[in-house]
């Protein structure tokens, strides 16, 4: 019988961190990256050897902001400019909320069940690095 997605799974993080660490690794540059659950909570995490402390906080919470909000952050980066509706947005849950590049929701069969958070690079690595964790996932 096929598996009803309601969560991410550890075995699901395990393969999703095992292919965005490859992507990492493939552009030279030491990430921090993590998967949260379909509630936002943080199901897996790994910190490359010199990966940037200051990233370590950012990979979580692009993560917890992809699932919060259900979009990618960096779709939320266009939608909080001045002007724009959710300007201000990352000043919210506690100002944990990150609107730039590299959260992605995870998506099942219509169902957002998780997501993942990269930082480390700049914006289009960080989304390179979650979309290899992503993709790890549809195999």
């Amino acid at each position: 019988m096929p598996r009803t997605y309601n969560s991410l799974t550890l075995e699901d993080a395990k393969h999703m961190l095992s292919a965005a660490e490859a992507k990492a690794t493939s552009l030279g540059i030491a990430y921090n990256i993590a998967v949260v659950d379909a509630g936002g909570h943080l199901l897996a995490f790994i910190r490359q050897d010199d990966a940037l402390i200051g990233s370590i906080d950012l990979a979580i919470d692009k993560a917890v902001t992809a699932r919060i909000f259900d979009k990618p952050t960096s779709d939320l980066a266009a939608l909080a400019q001045s002007g724009k509706p959710l300007f201000g947005i990352q000043e919210s849950n506690a100002g944990k909320v990150v609107i730039f590049g590299g959260g992605i929701p995870v998506v099942i069969d219509g169902k957002i069940i998780g997501a993942v958070g990269a930082s480390a690079g700049t914006v289009e690595q960080d989304i390179d690095v979650a979309e290899a964790a992503l993709a790890a996932l549809a195999r």
